[in-house]
Protein backbone atom coordinates (compact mmCIF):
# COMPACT_ATOMS: atom_id res chain seq x y z
CA UNK A 1 0.00 0.00 0.00
CA UNK A 2 1.55 3.11 -1.35
CA UNK A 3 0.51 6.76 -2.41
CA UNK A 4 2.34 10.05 -3.40
CA UNK A 5 0.56 13.13 -2.93
CA UNK A 6 1.32 16.65 -4.28
CA UNK A 7 0.14 19.99 -3.26
CA UNK A 8 0.51 22.95 -5.63
CA UNK A 9 -0.15 26.52 -6.13
CA UNK A 10 2.04 28.58 -7.25
CA UNK A 11 0.74 32.07 -6.54
CA UNK A 12 1.23 31.20 -2.86
CA UNK A 13 5.01 29.40 -3.79
CA UNK A 14 3.54 25.72 -2.83
CA UNK A 15 4.88 22.80 -4.24
CA UNK A 16 5.38 19.89 -2.16
CA UNK A 17 4.96 16.25 -1.74
CA UNK A 18 3.61 13.67 0.86
CA UNK A 19 4.11 9.82 0.39
CA UNK A 20 3.17 7.23 2.83
CA UNK A 21 3.87 3.32 2.16
CA UNK A 22 2.60 0.42 4.49
CA UNK A 23 5.49 -2.40 5.22
CA UNK A 24 4.70 -4.93 7.66
CA UNK A 25 3.45 -3.24 10.35
CA UNK A 26 5.17 0.61 9.64
CA UNK A 27 4.07 3.16 8.16
CA UNK A 28 6.39 5.08 6.44
CA UNK A 29 5.85 8.81 5.58
CA UNK A 30 7.98 11.07 3.44
CA UNK A 31 7.56 15.11 2.69
CA UNK A 32 9.23 17.94 1.58
CA UNK A 33 9.52 20.19 -1.31
CA UNK A 34 9.40 18.88 -4.65
CA UNK A 35 12.83 18.19 -5.72
CA UNK A 36 14.79 18.84 -2.11
CA UNK A 37 15.95 16.84 0.59
CA UNK A 38 12.56 15.13 2.25
CA UNK A 39 11.91 14.48 5.76
CA UNK A 40 11.32 10.73 6.92
CA UNK A 41 9.10 9.53 9.70
CA UNK A 42 8.48 5.27 10.01
CA UNK A 43 5.66 4.47 12.53
CA UNK A 44 6.34 1.42 14.14
CA UNK A 45 3.22 -0.01 15.06
CA UNK A 46 1.67 -3.17 16.68
CA UNK A 47 0.07 -4.64 13.62
CA UNK A 48 -0.41 -4.34 9.99
CA UNK A 49 -3.62 -3.38 10.31
CA UNK A 50 -2.98 -0.11 12.63
CA UNK A 51 -0.49 0.69 10.45
CA UNK A 52 -3.08 0.47 7.13
CA UNK A 53 -5.72 2.40 9.81
CA UNK A 54 -3.02 5.05 9.94
CA UNK A 55 -2.26 5.49 6.61
CA UNK A 56 -5.86 5.69 5.65
CA UNK A 57 -6.25 8.55 8.33
CA UNK A 58 -3.49 9.85 6.95
CA UNK A 59 -4.31 10.17 3.88
CA UNK A 60 -7.82 11.48 4.48
CA UNK A 61 -6.72 14.16 6.31
CA UNK A 62 -3.64 15.42 3.40
CA UNK A 63 -6.98 15.01 1.05
CA UNK A 64 -8.60 16.90 2.77
CA UNK A 65 -6.11 19.86 3.08
CA UNK A 66 -5.99 19.87 -0.73
CA UNK A 67 -3.51 17.14 -1.95
CA UNK A 68 -4.17 15.60 -5.10
CA UNK A 69 -2.75 11.95 -5.74
CA UNK A 70 0.32 12.00 -8.63
CA UNK A 71 2.99 10.35 -8.97
CA UNK A 72 7.38 10.44 -8.28
CA UNK A 73 7.82 9.55 -11.67
CA UNK A 74 6.37 9.71 -15.01
CA UNK A 75 7.87 6.90 -16.97
CA UNK A 76 6.19 5.14 -19.94
CA UNK A 77 4.48 3.04 -17.33
CA UNK A 78 2.30 5.71 -16.31
CA UNK A 79 -1.46 5.82 -17.24
CA UNK A 80 -2.47 6.79 -21.02
CA UNK A 81 -4.60 9.26 -19.50
CA UNK A 82 -2.63 11.43 -17.33
CA UNK A 83 0.21 11.92 -19.63
CA UNK A 84 -2.66 13.08 -22.20
CA UNK A 85 -3.76 15.00 -20.03
CA UNK A 86 -0.39 16.73 -19.06
CA UNK A 87 0.23 17.23 -23.17
CA UNK A 88 -3.39 18.94 -22.66
CA UNK A 89 -2.66 21.05 -20.53
CA UNK A 90 0.88 22.12 -22.17
CA UNK A 91 -0.89 22.79 -25.22
CA UNK A 92 -2.98 25.47 -22.75
CA UNK A 93 -0.29 26.98 -21.29
CA UNK A 94 1.77 27.40 -24.51
CA UNK A 95 -0.25 30.23 -26.15
CA UNK A 96 -0.11 31.90 -22.54
CA UNK A 97 3.83 31.64 -22.47
CA UNK A 98 4.02 32.56 -26.29
CA UNK A 99 2.03 35.67 -25.24
CA UNK A 100 4.12 36.65 -22.12
CA UNK A 101 0.16 36.84 -20.49
CA UNK A 102 0.40 34.92 -17.05
CA UNK A 103 -3.53 35.55 -16.31
CA UNK A 104 -5.21 33.25 -13.44
CA UNK A 105 -6.04 31.11 -16.59
CA UNK A 106 -2.73 30.11 -17.43
CA UNK A 107 -1.54 29.85 -13.62
CA UNK A 108 -4.90 27.76 -13.21
CA UNK A 109 -3.46 25.36 -15.96
CA UNK A 110 0.16 25.34 -14.52
CA UNK A 111 -1.44 24.55 -10.72
CA UNK A 112 -2.96 21.30 -12.82
CA UNK A 113 -0.24 20.16 -14.90
CA UNK A 114 2.28 20.64 -11.60
CA UNK A 115 0.39 18.28 -10.02
CA UNK A 116 0.11 15.55 -12.55
CA UNK A 117 4.30 16.57 -13.14
CA UNK A 118 5.84 16.75 -9.88
CA UNK A 119 8.41 19.63 -10.74
CA UNK A 120 10.73 21.10 -9.24
CA UNK A 121 10.74 24.34 -9.67
CA UNK A 122 12.81 25.88 -6.76
CA UNK A 123 12.52 27.78 -3.01
CA UNK A 124 10.88 30.53 -4.65
CA UNK A 125 8.02 29.57 -7.89
CA UNK A 126 7.58 32.63 -9.91
CA UNK A 127 5.01 31.53 -12.40
CA UNK A 128 5.89 33.52 -14.93
CA UNK A 129 9.73 31.85 -15.14
CA UNK A 130 8.49 28.55 -15.03
CA UNK A 131 8.37 28.22 -18.76
CA UNK A 132 10.22 31.07 -20.34
CA UNK A 133 9.65 30.21 -23.80
CA UNK A 134 7.56 28.03 -26.13
CA UNK A 135 10.63 25.86 -26.83
CA UNK A 136 10.72 25.17 -23.29
CA UNK A 137 6.92 23.31 -23.44
CA UNK A 138 7.74 22.26 -26.88
CA UNK A 139 10.42 20.22 -25.41
CA UNK A 140 8.50 19.41 -22.69
CA UNK A 141 5.52 18.00 -24.89
CA UNK A 142 7.79 16.07 -26.92
CA UNK A 143 9.40 14.19 -23.63
CA UNK A 144 5.65 13.42 -22.78
CA UNK A 145 5.07 12.29 -26.55
CA UNK A 146 7.98 9.92 -25.98
CA UNK A 147 6.32 8.25 -23.50
CA UNK A 148 3.26 7.64 -25.58
CA UNK A 149 5.41 6.15 -28.27
CA UNK A 150 7.53 4.00 -25.68
CA UNK A 151 6.42 -0.05 -25.28
CA UNK A 152 5.96 -0.67 -21.54
CA UNK A 153 8.96 -2.50 -20.84
CA UNK A 154 11.10 0.05 -22.20
CA UNK A 155 11.18 3.19 -19.80
CA UNK A 156 11.72 6.92 -20.94
CA UNK A 157 12.06 9.31 -18.01
CA UNK A 158 10.64 12.88 -18.83
CA UNK A 159 13.26 13.68 -16.49
CA UNK A 160 15.91 13.02 -18.57
CA UNK A 161 16.67 16.20 -20.41
CA UNK A 162 18.88 14.64 -23.25
CA UNK A 163 17.84 11.45 -25.55
CA UNK A 164 18.96 8.49 -24.08
CA UNK A 165 22.27 6.45 -24.86
CA UNK A 166 21.01 3.39 -27.16
CA UNK A 167 23.55 0.98 -24.91
CA UNK A 168 22.28 2.62 -21.71
CA UNK A 169 19.81 0.94 -19.80
CA UNK A 170 16.38 2.35 -19.17
CA UNK A 171 15.52 4.12 -16.56
CA UNK A 172 13.29 5.90 -14.21
CA UNK A 173 14.23 9.52 -12.93
CA UNK A 174 12.65 10.32 -9.81
CA UNK A 175 11.07 13.77 -9.65
CA UNK A 176 11.12 14.45 -6.55
CA UNK A 177 15.14 14.14 -6.01
CA UNK A 178 16.34 15.70 -9.43
CA UNK A 179 17.59 19.44 -10.02
CA UNK A 180 15.05 21.71 -10.15
CA UNK A 181 16.03 22.32 -13.66
CA UNK A 182 15.54 19.00 -14.99
CA UNK A 183 12.91 20.01 -17.61
CA UNK A 184 14.35 22.96 -19.35
CA UNK A 185 16.25 22.31 -22.40
CA UNK A 186 18.69 25.08 -23.06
Amino acid sequence: MEIYLVFVDAIKNSNKFWSAKVEDNNLIVEWGRVGYKSQTKIHSLRSNQEAVLKYRNLVAEKMMKGYRRSQSQIDSNCEVSEINRAIELLEIIRPYVEQKNFSVAYINALNQYLKIVPTPLGMQIEPYRVYRSVEDVDYQMGLLNSLLATPAPQVAAVAVGHAPEATAEPKVVSLKTISKNFWRHL
